[in-house]
């Protein structure tokens, strides 16, 4: 699915902006974040070079995680409120619910981890959505997700410029 998406917003928006453009935005949505980023400035897509696109996503990954350490907890509770968004405001409650077991258990690493390792449903913004609803200090949080980005980054950007780059470049 990620690569689909990744792949359908690279066309959609290719010609109407940059390379550079388009892999800082899929960096910044949720789902895609730095991975789908990466994969799509990778040699199979819009081969923008690996220097310039590992800061350009780690950047468009990190910006909306302070918006949602500080403020989620309160959007989630005015959703609430309101019919048909509080059903979404349950769902998010209940994905963040889902993933806490490890960082609850584990902590800083615990939430390094869950940020770091690619797997579907994890990254920056369900990390931050669980700190958030854990009650996690944001400068304990900030510092975990920003290392568990980074570890995202290597392997990413293993997946995406070693082995997409062998077959596409």
């Amino acid at each position: 699915m990620t690569d689909s998406l990744v792949q359908w917003l690279t066309a959609a928006l290719g010609g109407k902006v940059s390379g550079e453009m388009i892999i800082f935005i899929i960096s910044m949505i949720p789902i895609l974040e730095l991975r789908g980023g990466l994969l799509a400035a990778s040699p199979a897509l819009l081969n923008v070079p690996i220097l310039r696109a590992i800061p350009i996503c780690i950047i468009g990954n990190l910006l909306p995680i302070p918006f949602i350490l500080l403020l989620i907890e309160k959007v989630l509770d005015l959703m609430e409120q309101i019919p048909f968004l509080d059903r979404i405001a349950l769902w998010v409650r209940a994905k963040a619910d889902k993933h806490k077991g490890q960082v609850e258990t584990y902590g800083f690493w615990g939430l390094v981890l869950f940020v770091g390792i690619p797997l579907p449903g994890t990254g920056a913004w369900t990390g931050s959505l669980v700190a958030s609803l854990l009650h996690m200090k944001i400068r304990k949080s900030f510092p975990a997700i920003l290392l568990g980005i980074i570890i995202a980054t290597v392997i990413m950007s293993l997946l995406s410029y070693g082995l997409l780059g062998a077959l596409f470049g």
